[in-house]
């Protein structure tokens, strides 16, 4: 085992967490803005995203704080593109869990051989945005 890199890793926490809270704001902005007859089940898709956005950066928060580092207060910028078709909507979202899949794997890269706990919680978020990704693009198919 070789040593954690505490501050990259710590540093890295931070930025998913950011990008995480950025989620919920987000999503949540996201199941306001859908119309149309397919507008409850969509609805409900987005509002659990952003539950799920909040449970992953208070899961990060807490291991954070337990490497005796410091919860940011900040979230990861945001553009407002004013596109709100389902279509838009879908897309952005997917763009979103891709650049989190990526802070996840940089994750698991920074902690790989340094820590079996950190390596386990990073590839189980892998795992959650890689499904995310598989369905945000099931989701688009009828779009195409």
């Amino acid at each position: 085992m070789q040593e954690l890199d505490q501050k990259k890793t710590i540093d890295l926490l931070n930025a998913i967490m950011e990008f995480e809270l950025a989620g919920v704001v987000r999503y949540t902005h996201y199941s306001l803005m859908v119309t149309g007859p397919n507008r409850i089940p969509i609805v409900g898709f987005f509002k659990a995203q952003a539950s799920e956005s909040l449970l992953h950066a208070e899961q990060v928060g807490e291991i954070l704080t337990g490497l005796d580092g410091h919860p940011s207060l900040k979230i990861a910028p945001m553009e407002e593109t004013y596109k709100h078709s389902v279509k838009d909507i879908l897309t952005e979202s997917l763009s979103h869990e891709k650049k989190a899949l990526d802070l996840y794997k940089s994750l698991l890269e920074t902690v790989t051989n340094a820590s079996i706990y950190l390596e386990e919680f990073a590839r189980n978020m892998i795992g959650q945005e890689e499904m995310h990704n598989l369905e945000l693009k099931k989701m688009l198919r009828d779009f195409s």
